[in-house]
């Protein structure tokens, strides 16, 4: 018998088992160690049940998210893309495979002669998130990959305005970083892609992630306040979800990030959703600003257990 097993959860734990089966599977992996079989069955109700069933349901025949609100980039269709990816869909459902074999055969960028939605577009912001939507649900494209690779600039990152600017951003790094990292995850790891993601995750821990390397203030206010989904903003509760994630060993470079993520915890042992950004997905999961928020309160403590909090 585990200690769990019979070992009374703290309230903020039942709080996040009382949810949606994409915020209970997730917190039995990462927070409550249940067995193998049961994190699968859980994981599986994301496709039938809740907020993966409903996003899901919202799909056109035509295989975007956006309808008439959908621009030519198609961003409804990738934010929404990438929060199925977020629950924690399984790639291999019949309901996964349907979705992404509707995006793959139907979905063009008009302006780019109709390239394949998943071959990607111009900018790497968008490419580094279609680079981890194709990996996880369809397959690793090398095209796209190798097109990341020759656009990481000198300092590290990349950058969406790039070669006018030849610093990196913050919120273009780290979407690239996460589609390198799930590109790799799925077979693709090389010597190449890892020493491209080493040099992006220092360009990131040289600055404590979020501070200037000239001057050690905060580049921004609102990289210190959370949210979900974050589409493609960056802040800091990402930044360290991505090291935790990739399996980077924690060091002081992180020390004032996560004290601000201790910092955003309320006296409940619950974390507010701080912020919501304009962007849109056809789908309504936690919208309370000020409110408690279960996404955020599953990612920080899952960044505190790495880190080594294993105050839960």
């Amino acid at each position: 018998m585990r200690l769990h097993d019979y070992a009374p959860r703290p309230a903020h734990l039942k709080w996040l088992l009382d949810s949606d089966p994409a915020i209970r599977w997730q917190v039995m992996r990462d927070l409550t160690g249940e067995s193998p079989d049961a994190i699968a069955a859980e994981r599986s109700r994301v496709a039938t049940e809740g907020w993966g069933a409903e996003l899901l349901a919202r799909q056109s025949p035509a295989g975007n998210w956006g309808g008439p609100k959908e621009d030519r980039g198609l961003l409804i269709t990738l934010y929404s893309l990438l929060v199925l990816k977020d629950l924690g869909l399984d790639p291999a459902s019949k309901q996964a495979r349907k979705m992404i074999d509707r995006v793959d055969r139907r979905l063009v960028f008009k302006p780019l002669n109709n390239r394949p939605y998943l071959h990607g577009e111009t900018e790497p912001c968008i490419n580094g998130r279609i680079l981890a939507i194709g990996s996880y649900f369809k397959e690793p494209n090398d095209a796209l990959a190798h097109q990341l690779l020759s656009e990481q600039l000198e300092d590290g990152g990349w950058n969406c305005e790039a070669p006018q600017s030849r610093r990196s951003s913050f919120h273009t790094t780290i979407c690239v970083l996460e589609g390198l990292l799930e590109y790799e995850r799925v077979g693709r790891k090389s010597a190449a892609v890892t020493k491209a993601r080493k040099k992006a995750e220092n360009y990131l821990l040289e600055r404590r992630l979020f501070r200037s390397l000239r001057t050690g203030e905060s580049i921004d206010k609102r990289w210190l306040r959370f949210s979900f989904p974050t589409f493609w903003h960056y802040d800091v509760l990402r930044g360290l979800e991505y090291l935790r994630n990739a399996g980077i060993k924690p060091d002081s470079r992180v020390n004032d990030a996560i004290e601000t993520v201790r910092e955003r915890r309320h006296q409940n042992g619950r974390w507010p959703l701080n912020l919501l950004h304009p962007e849109q997905i056809p789908l309504e999961m936690e919208t309370g600003v000020g409110r408690a928020s279960r996404w955020n309160t599953l990612r920080a403590l899952r960044v505190l257990r790495w880190y080594g909090d294993l105050t839960l």
